[in-house]
């Protein structure tokens, strides 16, 4: 996994991060994509490394489909946190990905600057693109209070949110951030990037083997 130390210039921004990783992996055979590994770490483990040089003030992860796997998971790597996950678990995972968004971002607690809302099952990416994220929103102009990375227009993940884009989203019952962008286009800060780890993420067999993971025997 590319790795990258934060630059100073962002160092006065407080981050918190939004993981999601209560997929069931029905494609996989029902088996949970944040613990596939790759030489011995989970993309949990991976994730967590690579948020650790940014000082987030507050890091989420929402659990549902395999949470008692993932939430042991994440208890065992917090003992060796500097920023240790909080879990969040999410009761009705069947509702799908918005419902966990939602309760992750009404989970929030810490006071932030900007929310990182990411993947459990993007195996390429790290620090350095965390940080292509944070220096993209250095750039914004006034109004702009997202930073959507592309990749030959195809839309990516993690995504970056202001703290009044998140306040934005919370004040309406039942939104979401997918549908907030779609609604406000304008407040939306293209990233076009040639980096395709931001489109990279394991839903078959066959992503296992492009990425070169394996999968934990439970």
């Amino acid at each position: 996994m590319p790795s990258s130390s934060p630059s100073t210039q962002d160092s006065k921004l407080r981050i918190a991060v939004l993981l999601l990783a209560a997929g069931e992996g029905s494609r996989l055979g029902a088996h949970p994509k944040a613990l596939l590994h790759r030489e011995g770490k989970t993309l949990l483990e991976c994730f967590s490394k690579a948020i650790q040089g940014f000082d987030p003030v507050e890091c989420i992860v929402v659990t549902g489909f395999h949470a008692q796997l993932i939430e042991s998971e994440i208890t065992k790597l917090n003992t060796a946190l500097a920023h240790p996950m909080k879990i969040i678990r999410n009761a009705s995972p069947e509702e799908g990905q918005p419902s966990s968004v939602r309760l992750g971002l009404e989970s929030l607690r810490a006071e932030f600057d900007v929310l990182l809302l990411a993947l459990s099952d993007q195996p390429e990416v790290g620090a350095k693109e965390i940080q292509a994220l944070l220096d993209e929103y250095l750039k914004r102009e006034d109004g702009q209070e997202i930073i959507l990375p592309t990749v030959e227009g195809r839309r990516g993940n993690p995504v970056l949110f202001s703290d009044k884009a998140i306040s934005d989203v919370l004040h309406i019952p039942g939104m979401v951030c997918r549908s907030y962008m779609d609604l406000h286009p304008d407040k939306v800060r293209i990233m076009p990037t040639s980096n395709k780890a931001f489109v990279m993420d394991v839903d078959t067999p066959e992503d296992i083997q492009r990425h070169k993971l394996n999968r934990f025997s439970f």
